[in-house]
């Protein structure tokens, strides 16, 4: 088996599954990075574990890929659109250190984050700062061909110039709706223009500011990911991806200022791939919701990071993920069995590719197809995880071929297989590891307690609540009843 199933994927751009067809020896491929004003939070880190599984499918089917994944450290307004402070500024202004102290502090943050949850790294991390006299280039030749206006708030785009405009979000221009993100600008002739450059208002000096033929001030958000990508991937390249939530106002900008610019009649980028929240409760996580769990968070309550990796591949990326404590707390039960049923086949193989996977009987080699269509079915990492559960439990398959099977499998999951301690996962015990008696016991003792807490008998209450303290059980009480969870 050297080619197996044709690689398949859903194009945003269009709403439809198509194959993949590498438009040349390497594929460009760019992600959405982070602005690095705060730590970021497990919602965000959703993105590059998909980023990095698209990274790990093409390289399964033997393509080149050259990835660049930008780091916004200027450009950013609070309200994610024209108007207001600049992210980074706040920050500074907050924790009273300098913008470039934010910046690095908080870029190494989200480095320590992507190498615990063993992202392969990209091939350039480029700062938005280090690019700015190219987007003043840019901004320029939209405006010399006619695609600006110039407002005393700054250089705008004139969407009404591009007849395509929203067709990634399958919004036309004079129907989109005016959401939180996108807010009122005096003098803009439609909601949906955007700013190519923020001019400092009157009588204000910001911290960052660069000269432009506008005035002092910074570039617009949206500018900064059309310049670096087509500096470091060339004019056109064959994969975007992002959050969903980029699909309908920040790559729609991205596409209509990039292809202003390139001026070709060809479509900037061939395939727009965005992965869904990760929903805290009934809401999505969001910096500025505040509160959001890091991944520093789930550590130190004793979770391994490739637990909340399993469980965000346990669902697939087009759907959103309930974060709950159940669901850690599963992922890693599942986590620790499953490196303990591998622990005896260690030392694994060392197999990236489809084609260096080479099963010794039939039975490994249909799993391995199941395998290989699985990851090629748009990137269904599920059935991926259900596959190599069913092979490790099959008696048709060898030792030889449970191996090439398990590290044909993390080539693609990126769950450390091959390495990881079994003991790194014993930090605490999940409720999947109670025994019907006990969790049953929990269950009374909850039940007992809060009937204590109904009759206000506090003393009663406050002694069950010692008792599950005892067993290592933490109770939260919210308004829809009390939920608990083992420390």
């Amino acid at each position: 088996m050297t080619n197996g199933h044709q690689l398949r994927l859903y194009n945003s751009l269009g709403r439809r599954v198509a194959d993949f067809i590498p438009s040349g020896d390497v594929t460009g491929m760019y992600s959405c990075g982070p602005t690095v004003y705060a730590y970021p939070h497990l919602g965000n880190m959703r993105a590059y574990v998909f980023a990095d599984t698209v990274r790990r499918a093409l390289r399964w089917k033997g393509v080149r890929v050259r990835h660049v994944v930008n780091i916004t450290d200027v450009g950013h307004a609070v309200s994610d659109a024209d108007t207001g402070e600049d992210k980074m500024e706040v920050a500074a202004a907050r924790e009273r250190r300098s913008v470039l102290e934010i910046a690095e502090f908080y870029t190494r943050a989200f480095f320590d984050d992507l190498a615990a949850l063993n992202i392969l790294p990209a091939d350039e991390y480029p700062r938005a700062s280090a690019y700015v006299p190219q987007m003043i280039e840019f901004a320029a030749t939209l405006e010399a061909r006619g695609y600006t206006y110039r407002l005393p708030s700054g250089l705008y785009f004139d969407t009404a110039r591009d007849p395509r405009y929203g067709e990634l979000a399958q919004l036309h221009a004079e129907g989109q709706r005016e959401a939180a993100r996108v807010e009122q600008v005096e003098g803009r002739r439609r909601k949906t223009d955007f700013a190519l450059w923020r001019t400092e208002e009157p009588g204000r000096r910001r911290v960052l500011r660069w000269d432009s033929p506008w005035g002092w001030g910074t570039p617009g958000w949206h500018l900064e990911c059309s310049v670096m990508s087509i500096a470091l991937l060339g004019p056109h390249f064959d994969i975007h991806t992002g959050g969903i939530d980029h699909r309908e106002l920040h790559h729609v900008n991205e596409i209509a200022q990039s292809e202003a610019f390139l001026a070709d009649g060809q479509p900037w980028v061939r395939y727009w791939l965005h992965n869904e929240f990760l929903q805290l409760g009934a809401a999505k996580m969001a910096k500025s919701a505040g509160g959001a769990p890091r991944l520093a968070d789930l550590t130190e309550a004793g979770y391994h990071p490739a637990a909340f990796r399993l469980f965000l591949l346990g669902g697939h990326y087009r759907s959103q993920l309930d974060f709950t404590p159940a669901a850690i707390d599963a992922a890693q039960a599942t986590l620790r069995r499953l490196v303990a049923r591998i622990q005896p086949l260690r030392p694994l193989p060392p197999i990236e590719s489809l084609a260096a996977a080479s099963p010794d009987d039939p039975a490994a080699a249909r799993a391995l197809d199941l395998i290989d269509a699985a990851i090629s079915a748009d990137f269904n990492t599920p059935k991926i995880l259900a596959a190599l559960q069913d092979a490790l439990r099959d008696p048709e398959i060898t030792v030889a071929g449970q191996r090439t099977l398990v590290a044909a499998a993390d080539a693609l999951l990126g769950l450390g297989l091959a390495i990881l301690d079994p003991a790194e996962l014993e930090g605490r015990r999940a409720v999947e590891d109670l025994t019907e008696a006990e969790g049953h016991a929990i269950e009374q003792l909850v039940a007992a307690r809060t009937q204590a807490r109904k009759e206000r008998d506090w003393p009663r209450a406050d002694q069950i609540r010692a008792e599950l303290d005892a067993r290592g059980v933490q109770v939260t009480d919210t308004p829809e009843g009390p939920t608990w969870q083992l420390r």
